[in-house]
């Protein structure tokens, strides 16, 4: 039977680093998964009868901020492990300080846009009052919105932003900085090329309710299929249709998406006290 060889003699033959620092990498994608873990468990409570369907009110900002960052994390935490593992093997170091870092400059981008979708909302409320109610334009624009993300996944601009997520090795040689303060830049640039691959989907959650678990977890999902899986075109056409479906469902027969809370339809009724 072979078995793994010991502490001492990996050490011998000068292996010892090298099993080190895979041991801590490892531990650096379980403590981000934990991390995901423990962030898709408080977004659950945080949302416990909180959704309201398509342009659900985004309450408080301060609420709304926290609740967003740590469903960030929980969103993409499981999709950037990859490259901040890889990032942690390059800076040949067994401390998680930069990674670590790197990672907030990522989850730093995403709070930027968090606060950017307040802002909008809030500004769009003042103007326009209650245009997004599902009777007057909301199913409309939903529907559109959805319609849009799918067209968007297949514009060279998505393919160049989903490329730097798609290949972690050419994002972190290209954009390669020394230091703490060079870790927390280029989390924010990858933060960035990350926007630029899923800020249509992310408009679709607000679109389908962006304080259900439900659909949280669905557009998570495709983030993880598009980055993660090896077919690119499989992921590119199969995002598209699946949003595209969507799109055409809401603007036609909303009644036939699962899990879709429809504004004074009986679902929502029934969650009213």
């Amino acid at each position: 039977m072979i078995t793994a060889p010991p502490e001492r003699a990996l050490r011998g033959a000068g292996l010892a680093p090298a099993y080190a620092a895979t041991r801590a990498r490892l531990g650096l994608i379980a403590l981000l998964l934990a991390l995901a873990g423990v962030s898709w468990w408080w977004t659950l409570d945080q949302m416990q009868g909180m959704d309201d369907g398509p342009w659900t009110d985004l309450g408080a900002p301060g609420w709304f901020l926290g609740v967003w960052i740590v469903m960030m994390a929980a969103m993409m935490f499981p999709s950037v492990a990859p490259t901040v593992a890889l990032y942690s093997k390059l800076t040949k170091s067994r401390s998680p300080v930069r990674p670590l870092v790197f990672t907030a400059g990522y989850l730093l981008v995403w709070s930027a846009v968090g606060a950017a979708a307040f802002m909008v909302a809030w500004i769009g409320g003042r103007l326009f009052g209650d245009v997004l109610g599902w009777n007057r334009a909301g199913q409309w624009v939903a529907g559109l919105t959805l319609i849009v993300a799918a067209v968007y996944e297949l514009t060279p601009l998505q393919d160049v932003c989903r490329g730097k997520c798609r290949s972690p090795l050419g994002f972190l040689l290209g954009a390669w900085r020394d230091s703490v303060s060079g870790a927390l830049q280029m989390g924010a640039r990858h933060g960035a090329w990350c926007v630029g691959c899923c800020w249509a989907l992310m408009a679709s959650l607000f679109a389908l309710g962006v304080m259900s678990l439900a659909w949280t977890a669905f557009v998570a999902g495709i983030i993880a299929f598009e980055k993660l899986i090896p077919w690119r075109r499989t992921a590119t056409w199969g995002t598209a249709a699946g949003l595209f479906t969507l799109g055409m469902l809401l603007l036609v027969a909303p009644d036939a998406i699962p899990g879709l809370t429809i504004p004074g339809g009986p679902m929502m009724r029934q969650m009213m006290p």
